[in-house]
């Protein structure tokens, strides 16, 4: 019998993704200095297009200077970008498969050292490196979203087919969101409403300003690492605001995709999420997803795909393996990682996620 993971999904007419194994946005720390393509990151991804996913996104791209939070973070905040943008879409396309760039700002989870510019979030908080963020101004929030915005027309450009804006994982969209981080009693910062206004302008802007992109967005539904602050039903609410908002696909980010949500013990986000936003709207699901069992679980749940990430690091082709016999599997060896697509940098990136390189 055929798997459901390896069906056709259509985005829009005419942006079919040819199964529904996708890669996840993925830290590598693989770009140059300045933000553009290395050869290296693109040996990565186009690994994984040749590989049979579906969809193949960038790991998460600055879409302003004082966003970068990592060295060799690729860039989609400048023109300068377009060159290596567009060779990466090509090559993507040319594996078969779609291309989709993941858009990002850090906030206060940016870095002072990595873009020699101050940080900043929804309010003044203690950053990942010892020092403080400042609170936004207007003058920030009118210059962040039109950064988003001319990022998704430089991905337009390049000739991605979908852009993904990033509000999970506690970076700036999820901020604001957050009653953790957003202290503010203007109208960014107070009420569900307020705290939702930014992501919901920039899904709006972008949304007006790129047409040609499917939009996606990533979310965090409840708190966990780096989310604070985020409360599940609150989520829901945002979700359905952002579909009414213009957004084509949400990815629900649960790092543990097996598990039900901590604040409904009974309830799985994906069944939670599929029953707010409706039938229509496509769901993709990214959580320490590793088997094929664990992937068409997610399916069965009201998922439509599902994303893969160090599942993927370690499976250029895990779409195309038949069974999970065939799978590397967590601790994977250097050399095998290697083997995959990934260089020596990126390896040593890896070691940080306790149990995974051997």
């Amino acid at each position: 019998m055929t798997s459901p993971l390896l069906a056709p999904l259509a985005l829009r007419p005419g942006v079919v993704s040819r199964n529904r194994v996708w890669l996840a946005p993925l830290t590598n720390q693989q770009s140059h200095a300045d933000g553009t393509l290395s050869d290296a990151e693109l040996h990565f991804l186009a690994r994984r297009a040749d590989g049979g996913f579906g969809l193949v996104e960038t790991c998460a791209a600055y879409v302003s200077q004082d966003g970068k939070a990592w060295p060799g973070e690729l860039g989609v905040h400048d023109d300068a970008m377009l060159d290596g943008l567009t060779r990466l879409a090509r090559r993507i396309h040319d594996g078969g498969a779609l291309a989709s760039a993941q858009l990002f700002h850090g906030g206060v989870r940016a870095s002072q050292a990595v873009s020699g510019l101050p940080t900043w979030s929804a309010s003044a908080n203690a950053d990942d490196h010892g020092g403080t963020s400042r609170e936004a101004t207007e003058d920030d929030l009118a210059r962040v979203i039109a950064d988003f915005v001319a990022a998704a027309r430089r991905c337009a450009d390049a000739g991605f087919d979908s852009v993904e804006l990033h509000g999970a994982h506690g970076y700036l969209l999820s901020q604001f969101l957050s009653t953790t981080y957003n202290r503010r009693e203007d109208r960014w910062g107070g009420s569900l409403e307020h705290r939702a206004r930014l992501i919901r302008e920039v899904t709006r802007a972008v949304k007006a300003a790129a047409p040609s992109l499917v939009l996606a967005v990533r979310m965090s539904p409840e708190d966990f690492g780096q989310t604070k602050g985020v409360d599940l039903d609150e989520s829901l609410q945002v979700a359905r605001w952002l579909v009414e908002d213009g957004a084509e696909l949400l990815h629900l980010s649960l790092w543990r995709a097996a598990r039900n949500t901590t604040k409904r013990p009974e309830a799985h986000a994906t069944t939670l999420f599929r029953e707010a936003v409706g039938p229509s709207i496509p769901l993709v699901v990214a959580g320490a997803i590793w088997t094929h069992a664990e992937a068409e679980a997610q399916l069965a749940l009201g998922a439509d795909a599902v994303a893969l990430g160090r599942s993927a690091i370690a499976n250029h082709d895990w779409p195309a393996k038949a069974d999970d016999a065939t799978l590397h599997l967590a601790p994977v060896a250097p050399a095998t990682l290697i083997a995959e697509g990934a260089s020596p940098g990126f390896v040593e990136y890896l070691r940080a996620f306790r149990g995974f390189v051997g």
